[in-house]
């Protein structure tokens, strides 16, 4: 997911219960997400997996002349200016632990992005994706305590192994730690982006979560690029990548979810290492070979089972 989206991902669904069980209330029956699925809502999420991972390609793009740490200064320096724009949050009326929420919302999108951004720049954006990928399937089989899941995990690993090649023998051990290491900061970017949806209104948390982590990578970036992220094509190749990978996929996400049931919403969301994959391939020229597809295909799989376990729990619940 990319993200490696960092920003908007409401992505989150797809693994945790608490977003899950919140965004079903408008797939009951009865209610505008129970009626048949249009194409439309559809199409505005694979509308916004593409922005998200066409944005990481571009992102990729841009790491020679500003490094990995840069890159994700530029976008999330930019991405919270955006979002500081459209949602003008306010900063009274909050108390200490709505604030404590906040702060550790920000540190999990920072610390996912910087460290998505370090794999893909050692390893393949399709491979970083789906290694990236198994945090939220983790914290997903592991908040269900359903049996099943346990298949599902097994899945995952299997295309965890296929893809290494049985010993990431054939991927950047440093990279895959790094994707990894990203994985584990989208479980808990999922965990405080539910909380922190429950203590502000609207997107206001977001914008506030964004900024700390713009505030944190900045000593990176600018230790690493210096007044190189301020030359003015890569200053507009970092505003770029902030509009595809957050604040464009964010708005069309949210626009589906309110005609879209979750479930379907989180299955599609199941298909960013696909989308990923293209991606690299159309604009990186990252070729995949019928192993790593299949690896690939074995943890979308696994995510768009957990998925629809998960949910069918929740409504026997």
């Amino acid at each position: 997911m990319n993200d490696p989206r960092a920003a908007a991902e409401p992505a989150a669904a797809v693994a945790v219960p608490e977003a899950v069980s919140a965004l079903e209330e408008s797939g009951r029956p009865g209610g505008p997400g129970g009626r048949r699925t249009a194409l439309g809502p559809v199409a505005l999420v694979v509308a916004g997996g593409l922005s998200v991972q066409f944005g990481a390609a571009v992102a990729v793009l841009l790491m020679p002349r500003a490094g990995a740490f840069g890159v994700v200064t530029l976008r999330l320096a930019a991405a919270a200016l955006v979002l500081l724009v459209i949602c003008r949050p306010k900063l009274r009326g909050h108390s200490r632990a709505d604030w404590g929420t906040v702060v550790a919302f920000g540190i999990a999108m920072g610390g996912m992005n910087t460290l998505f951004y370090q794999a893909a720049d050692r390893i393949p954006l399709g491979a970083a994706v789906t290694l990236e990928v198994l945090g939220p399937l983790v914290l997903s089989v592991v908040a269900s305590r359903r049996l099943v899941n346990l298949v599902w995990a097994v899945l995952a690993l299997g295309g965890l192994v296929l893809l290494s090649g049985g010993g990431f023998d054939r991927l950047d051990p440093v990279g895959a730690a790094y994707a990894l290491g990203a994985g584990a900061m989208w479980a808990a970017y999922i965990v405080f982006s539910a909380r922190t949806g429950r203590r502000f209104p609207q997107a206001d948390g977001l914008a506030l979560a964004m900024v700390v982590a713009a505030v944190l990578s900045l000593p990176l970036g600018i230790m690493e690029a210096g007044s190189k992220l301020l030359v003015p094509s890569t200053l507009g190749l970092g505003i770029a990548v902030a509009l595809l990978s957050s604040v464009l996929p964010y708005t069309l996400e949210l626009m589906a979810l309110r005609r879209l049931p979750a479930p379907t919403f989180a299955v599609l969301m199941s298909l960013e290492p696909a989308i990923a994959a293209t991606a690299g391939f159309l604009i990186l020229d990252q070729a995949l070979s019928t192993t790593d597809a299949l690896a690939i295909a074995l943890v979308i799989g696994a995510s768009m089972g957990a998925v629809r376990s998960q949910t069918r729990g929740s409504r026997k619940r």
